[in-house]
């Protein structure tokens, strides 16, 4: 008998066993018809409110200028976090290229294992001189850095105190720690020391906030933390994803800015945004905290390393804010222009003196027909609406770059003035 009638002959009776009855299958499928039903009832509710997020594609590298499918000739793009334009800059787009073919693509392990590199620590090394701190640590992006610090640093005897409007990555962060949690109200400094009075029997207290918020561009009040947070024996950790790279005369961010450098224990932040705009992010602070989170904190345990290319351009974005100020410099005239021009036509942009220039119109609906219809103008933007924002303040949010030139910026206002008139 050949092998394969031999197979054929000892499986057959199991057939009858190993494959799903009936009954189980129209189980199977009745469940999965179920889901659909109930998820495209969500899609449909999502679109009646006018809050669908469409998503554009980009047929060239990320810049001040682009090419959109669909659109003909070049686009202005006033929404990209690449507030220095260092995402296709000649030189970080060639050290990413170096780093490619000496490295390779990826390491294909985490960083205990095998996947750790020179150019990882090396990056490391030059992030903690870059915002003056012990030592520091990578993530394959600031979310996951946000996800893994707390729950390391705080137990059941300690407590965090949260400004309401912290980033989504913070509160689910926050979410996964055993520590008693405190929300105090955005940016009131009388509700936070409500809440260190409140939570003064607990061992070790965080307040945690964003330097910048980036729905609205306003500025954390640092200084009063760091006041209340030395008053109450508190440390203060900051996310400065929206700030890092061009806030402060070196562009250190935050802290910088506000003159509180040696007041903030812990800063994360993102390789993702001003610093090359390709993925990763990283905590900087005391040695031993950075220490037990390479022993203990999940996201960077499980994950794998971040990739070489991605390193190598960090790296050298980096380096170019560590030899020069210039570019970080530059972003405070071009933000001031925007504004004053948009409330000179009678917009309300909120937040202050921030490159995110949220340009307020309320609506759902709005916000999305004009970011269309700005489009159809040269102008790439988008409108921000619920879940993102609060229901009522929907907004389409601008994003200045150390790249963009006043006759882009004033191409943009007055594309904004046409299509406010016609809506």
């Amino acid at each position: 008998m050949s092998l394969g009638k031999a197979s054929w002959t000892l499986l057959n009776p199991l057939r009858g066993v190993l494959r799903p009855s009936a009954s189980v299958l129209n189980r199977s499928y009745a469940a999965l018809a179920e889901a659909r039903a109930v998820l495209n009832g969500e899609l449909e509710s999502i679109r009646l409110a006018g809050t669908w997020k469409a998503e554009r594609v980009i047929t060239s590298k990320q810049g001040p200028h682009i090419n959109v499918e669909g659109s003909r000739g070049s686009i202005l793009n006033f929404c990209a976090n690449n507030y220095l334009g260092l995402s296709s800059h000649p030189e970080v787009v060639q050290a990413g290229i170096d780093a490619l073919k000496l490295y390779g693509a990826g390491l294909s392990s985490v960083r205990f294992i095998c996947g750790t590199q020179d150019l990882h620590r090396n990056l490391e090394q030059k992030l903690a001189e870059f915002h003056e701190r012990e030592d520091c640590i990578l993530y394959a992006s600031c979310f996951d850095a946000n996800a893994g610090l707390f729950e390391v640093l705080l137990g059941p005897d300690d407590a965090v105190l949260s400004d309401e409007l912290n980033h989504a990555s913070i509160i689910d962060g926050i979410r996964l720690c055993r520590a008693k949690r405190l929300r105090y109200k955005h940016m009131d400094l009388g509700d936070l020391e409500r809440k260190l009075k409140e939570s003064q029997s607990c061992r070790m207290r965080l307040v945690v906030t964003d330097g910048v918020f980036s729905m609205d561009g306003d500025v954390a009040p640092l200084t009063g933390i760091c006041d209340l947070a030395e008053q109450y024996g508190a440390m203060v950790f900051i996310d400065e994803c929206h700030a890092t790279g061009f806030l402060g005369p070196r562009g250190r961010g935050t802290d910088e800015l506000l003159g509180e450098m040696d007041r903030v224990h812990i800063v994360n932040s993102t390789l993702g945004k001003a610093l090359g705009g390709a993925a990763g992010g990283y905590t900087v602070g005391p040695k031993p905290l950075i220490d037990l989170l390479r022993q203990r904190s999940r996201p960077y345990l499980f994950s794998n390393s971040l990739p070489p290319p991605v390193v190598g351009c960090a790296t050298r974005a980096v380096e170019l804010l560590l030899a020069s100020s210039e570019i970080a410099q530059s972003m405070s005239a071009k933000t001031m222009r925007f504004r004053n021009k948009m409330t000179q036509a009678g917009f309300t942009i909120s937040g202050s003196a921030h490159p995110i220039c949220p340009v307020m119109l309320g609506d759902a609906r709005l916000a999305s027909l004009m970011a269309d219809d700005m489009l159809k103008l040269g102008v790439y933007v988008i409108g921000f609406s619920f879940p993102v924002v609060p229901k009522g303040k929907a907004r389409i949010r601008v994003q200045i770059s150390a790249a963009h030139t006043d006759e882009d910026i004033d191409h943009c206002v007055d594309a904004f003035i046409q299509t406010g008139r016609k809506h």
